[in-house]
């Protein structure tokens, strides 16, 4: 039994472990997830760079179309003549579809002194502006008084948003008119859709008014006070849209203006190929020759993935060398003891030996007697220091053995699990059917998840299961062992019979866990029917109160007495070497344990051995 001493010892031990395993980790995360982040600034601000040159050229291509329209003879003629014909206006409006249709613009028109359309591309609809008082634009007013204006609203007729680029129209006498060309940026938008990184333009009050997520536009950065509304009604820029808050919520400000944000779930119906809620890096710039701002929002999580397993890797890296040198610093105590003992038995013999020399010839005989006494006793200190070197040793590899063996037995059905989905996803992809291979990446994704949390799973031996409890679908658990053990089902040509109710039963517990505890029981089912001439696995579920109970049926030659006596007992196995470790059912009955349930064995009257898993129903599910 330890000492005092010994256990404060083993206490200290195990805190400097845990601290140096801790900041190991959290010291390795944080400076990867800055590394990362400042990678991500740097992506951010090219694809910035990137997205505000394309929206630049696709504003600039169409920047010359109103002044144009001055060198046409009939555009002018038609705004300073006293009363126009028919005839005349006809032929403007006929110039102006042809010109509409060859640029790809919504449309162009032009409007008098008054703001009244006299001249539009969409003279043959029935909702043509002809005639139509757009005095109230803010591109008319800024062309009459700075010769030139641009606006991004929502069309008043037709409901169309669009950028609006006007020029006055002037002659010899000054401004006869305004020519205005209202341009469409739904491709630019949808190009946009398609990288790797979403991104949004707003105006100069904070107005979402181009996006590549259909969801985000037209509503707002910022709270927008009751003098901004008003003057949108006044212009009816956006039409009275609602203009509700994007609500981006700021975490945390970095260097060059980039922001952590994250962005709330969009609309039921939005489907992206891109994350478009979550955390992100946010990187936002002007454009220039506009009152816009563009911003760029780059996904997180991939980064933080990254320092999370970086920090794991940094964290097993410390733990393995303090284990390492916990194991020289035992075996230097160990040799350092082995040499002081040595040393005092050294010096015992010496003075001894000046004794005897002291002492008369009358106690030769005594002095012969004594030596004789003396090498058998260094005879048997000898031995006894061997023999404790060899405990030692032996509780070394004890406990080594425990540990290589628990994790090798755990972790070999996932890895069987990745290398049959890794076949079926390489032939699934090439016969180009991208669905299935699609569910086999994910569930690799999942398995590899699980395998991370496989080595915790050997604690609950000791102690409970620290893994939160929650309402767990019995079928879809019962689903995944299926899909896990497909490959031997098919090989042993075993018939597998569910007899579950209706109702999905919903059991308390930890999904992952419950999983492996039915992996454990169906492995353990086909091992026992191998070789037999008829193969059935018979699984049944069924609620009973508060309590669920799932059996698992072999066909097989059943349980011996001596089995049955020590099923649940770890390193216990009636499988030929080679063939299993005997950890299976006690690791199971620890997880059952950590459920609050129980795992029990039998044989069935009808012939081969069924175990019984009894664990809690989740609260408020059906009841029989």
């Amino acid at each position: 039994m330890p000492t005092p001493r010994q256990r404060s010892r083993l206490a200290l031990q195990l805190l400097a472990f845990g601290l140096l395993v801790a900041g190991t980790a959290w010291l390795a995360f944080r400076v990867s997830l800055a590394t990362g982040l400042a990678e991500l600034q740097v992506t951010g601000r090219h694809r910035l760079d990137l997205y505000t040159s394309s929206l630049e050229w696709e504003i600039d291509k169409y920047a010359y179309f109103p002044t144009t329209l001055g060198l046409e003879r009939d555009v002018v003629k038609l705004l300073t003549a006293p009363a126009a014909t028919p005839a005349e206006t006809e032929a403007v409006n006929q110039y102006l579809e042809q010109l509409n249709e060859r640029a790809g613009t919504f449309s162009i028109y032009v409007l008098n002194t008054q703001g009244q359309v006299v001249a539009t591309s969409n003279w043959r609809r029935p909702d043509s502006f002809i005639g139509e008082d757009l005095s109230f634009r803010p591109y008319f007013r800024q062309a009459m008084e700075n010769g030139s204006g641009r606006f991004f609203g929502i069309g008043t007729t037709r409901g169309e948003p669009g950028y609006y680029l006007a020029s006055a129209l002037t002659d010899a006498r000054g401004t006869v008119g305004v020519a205005v060309v209202k341009v469409g940026l739904t491709h630019l938008e949808k190009s946009w859709g398609t990288a790797e990184a979403p991104a949004l333009v707003a105006d100069e009050n904070g107005v979402v008014i181009l996006a590549s997520v259909p969801d985000w536009k037209f509503t707002t950065l910022k709270p927008l006070d009751e003098s901004t509304r008003g003057s949108f009604d006044r212009t009816q820029q956006y039409n009275r849209r609602a203009l509700r808050p994007l609500g981006v919520e700021e975490r945390a400000e970095l260097d060059h203006g980039a922001r952590l944000v994250h962005l709330p779930k969009t609309g039921a119906n939005v489907v992206s190929l891109i994350p478009v809620s979550g955390d992100f890096l946010a990187q936002t710039q002007p454009l220039p020759g506009t009152p816009w701002s563009i911003t760029v929002f780059s996904h997180q999580d991939p980064v933080r993935e990254l320092a999370t397993s970086r920090a794991a890797l940094a964290g097993a890296g410390a733990a393995l060398l303090f284990i390492v040198g916990v194991m020289l610093n035992q075996r230097r105590r160990h040799l350092k003891e082995r040499l002081a003992a040595r040393d005092a038995l050294q010096r015992a013999h010496d003075e001894l030996e000046r004794k005897v020399e002291e002492r008369t010839r009358e106690l030769s005989d005594t002095n012969t007697r004594l030596q004789a006494e003396v090498v058998e006793r260094t005879r048997a200190e000898r031995t006894l220091r061997e023999a404790q070197d060899e405990l030692v040793q032996a509780g070394k590899l004890a406990v080594i053995g425990q540990l290589s063996t628990g994790v090798a037995h755990e972790l070999n059905q996932p890895l069987a699990a990745l290398r049959t989905l890794s076949d079926n996803t390489r032939k699934f992809l090439e016969r180009g059917d991208q669905a299935t291979a699609t569910g086999n990446l994910v569930r690799i994704a999942e398995l590899v998840d699980r395998m991370g949390r496989l080595t915790s799973q050997l604690k609950s031996f000791a102690r409970k299961s620290s893994g939160e409890a929650q309402a767990v679908s019995l079928n879809k658990a019962l689903d995944n062992v299926q899909f896990l053990l497909e490959q031997r089902l098919k090989r042993a040509g075993v018939n597998v019979s569910l007899d579950l109710p209706p109702a999905d039963l919903q059991a308390w517990c930890d999904a992952n866990r419950l999983e492996q505890v039915l992996v454990n029981l169906c492995g353990n089912a086909l091992d026992a029917m191998a070789g037999q001439p008829e193969v059935a696995l018979d699984i049944s579920a069924r609620r009973e109160g508060e309590r669920i109970v799932i059996q698992v049926r072999d066909h097989g030659p059943g349980l011996s007495e001596a089995a049955q006596s020590r099923l649940f007992e770890p390193f216990f196995t009636t499988k030929e070497a080679g063939l299993g470790l005997g950890l299976g059912l006690a690791i199971s009955a620890g997880i059952a344990r950590d459920f609050g349930g129980t795992l029990s064995g039998a044989n069935h009257p009808e012939g081969g051995a069924v175990f019984t898993l009894d664990i809690p129903a989740a609260p408020g599910g059906p009841t029989p």
